[in-house]
């Protein structure tokens, strides 16, 4: 997919891996200035490393004076930032279980990444947009945004939040020039999910089976097609919207296909 994001400046959190490295490759290969930023510094560089206009930084978007840091460094050192894609996020495989047994500290630790990590970086991030009278900001929530996966309260919970924020920002940043959406995932072919789902011995192997066989299109997305939908939202052309969540999933929340999960 091509658009135009020639001398843009764009920031795509959790950049060393998965959607988030899709993402990232394809703002560079469409002409941005992208800083590859995750908590594992040396992935960030690594992938970086292709483009020669993109940066790589360390970033814990748990930790808000790393967050600023990184907010002012990117516009010292570009001038400007044009977009945010907040696509970091965890869950656990570990405790699969109810509310009731759900640990707090795992509970905790989600929350902080996949919640609060959102709105630090978009805190901060929308001061420059607003101070440039335009920008985009792009959430990466779930399918569990949007309907309640069995054994995940958490990350349910979290992503459900994620949606809330950003229609909370849209109607609050549209008159100040700033654009804020979402995307949805459904299950995702990634290195990680590699691991876990799709492989053999991977732990999640037979949670994965039962997804798919409830995925209308009959496979997972590839991050490739996340990373085509961010840019979508990212493309000069998609101008007129906000405060929307496009749902990638393989027409799974279409019929009610998450009942079970």
């Amino acid at each position: 997919m091509k658009v135009d994001l020639e001398g843009q400046v764009a920031l795509v959190t959790g950049a060393g891996y998965g959607i988030g490295l899709s993402i990232a490759r394809s703002f560079s290969a469409n002409g941005a200035k992208v800083v590859f930023s995750d908590v594992d510094a040396a992935a960030a560089a690594r992938e970086a490393a292709a483009f020669p206009a993109a940066k790589a930084v360390e970033l814990d978007v748990r930790k808000e004076d790393q967050v600023n840091a990184v907010i002012d460094g990117i516009v010292r050192d570009f001038g400007r930032l044009d977009i945010v894609v907040n696509n970091a996020g965890v869950n656990t495989s570990k405790y699969r279980v109810t509310a009731d047994q759900f640990p707090r500290s795992e509970w905790d630790w989600i929350m902080e990444v996949d919640l609060e990590g959102v709105f630090l970086v978009s805190h901060a991030a929308a001061k420059v947009m607003v101070a440039q009278g335009r920008g985009r900001i792009i959430n990466i929530s779930s399918i569990a945004g949007l309907v309640a996966l069995r054994l995940q309260s958490a990350y349910v919970a979290a992503k459900h939040a994620v949606i809330g924020l950003t229609k909370a920002m849209a109607i609050e940043l549209a008159p100040k020039g700033v654009l804020v959406n979402a995307i949805a995932p459904g299950t995702t072919y990634s290195e990680s999910t590699r691991k876990i789902m799709f492989e053999e011995n991977g732990e999640l192997k037979d949670w994965a089976k039962r997804i798919i066989e409830h995925i209308p299109l009959g496979r997972p997305a590839h991050a490739d097609e996340m990373a085509h939908a961010a840019l979508f939202l990212a493309a000069p052309e998609s101008s007129y919207i906000t405060g929307t969540v496009l749902t990638v999933d393989g027409g799974w929340t279409a019929g009610g296909y998450a009942r079970n999960f």
